[in-house]
């Protein structure tokens, strides 16, 4: 996926600069006044799900360039007897639910924000496969870092569906100013103390994105 295909960067010059400040700032200092957290986390996944403490998976950055994304894993490696994996809502662990629902599954992104692949604000990165799914509209949530929170996880996150979730991703794209990044901030905390979310019916996480409704119906 292009530059050129992508538009010109909503997010640059100084206001970028900030942004990366701020970001480095607070995930350094997040990453220290949280490491017995993290360290609990951790300590406690080894011990109930075994290792590796971390999950590890390839996802888009900006512009859609890979990077690694680390997460606290929240699911146990259990497969039929054909060797493919359960659905995610039966291979969550009870541990892993507590995890979730808490969000500190996500505390491991705040290496991601220090190395630069993401930002503490930002769409979501989702899997590789999807960035031909896309419509080319939608394709413009890469326009920016992706974040460990965003303006579609303060609106309704997996509650959502697809279409709804880039929609809002595109609009932060647009829009994107550190007033709005401490809105969204603020009201994420709120979003973790309500739990509000969380899941998508009987999914654990959100279904598989397999194309947009724009899309499939032309």
């Amino acid at each position: 996926m292009e530059n050129s295909s992508m538009g010109e960067c909503r997010c640059a010059g100084f206001p970028a600069a900030l942004k990366r400040l701020i970001d480095v700032v607070l995930a350094g200092a997040a990453s220290v006044a949280l490491m017995p957290v993290i360290a609990s986390v951790a300590l406690v996944s080894r011990v109930t799900m075994g290792a590796p403490v971390l999950f590890r998976q390839v996802r888009p950055g900006k512009y859609g360039r890979p990077f690694t994304l680390l997460k606290f894993r929240t699911m146990a490696d259990v497969r039929d007897a054909n060797g493919v994996l359960l659905p995610d809502d039966e291979r969550m662990t009870r541990v892993g639910r507590v995890i979730r629902a808490t969000s500190l599954d996500e505390l491991p992104q705040l290496w991601n924000v220090l190395r630069g692949d993401m930002s503490l604000v930002g769409p979501r990165p989702l899997l590789m496969q999807y960035l031909t799914r896309y419509t080319p509209e939608q394709a413009r949530r890469h326009e920016v870092l992706p974040g460990v929170t965003g303006w579609a996880q303060v609106n309704g996150r997996n509650a959502l569906n697809w279409d709804e979730k880039f929609a809002l991703d595109v609009w932060y794209a647009d829009h994107w100013s550190l007033w709005l990044d401490a809105r969204i901030m603020l009201k994420t905390l709120w979003g973790v103390v309500t739990r509000k979310g969380i899941s998508n019916g009987r999914h654990a996480t959100m279904p598989e994105f397999v194309g947009s409704t724009e899309r499939t119906t032309k």
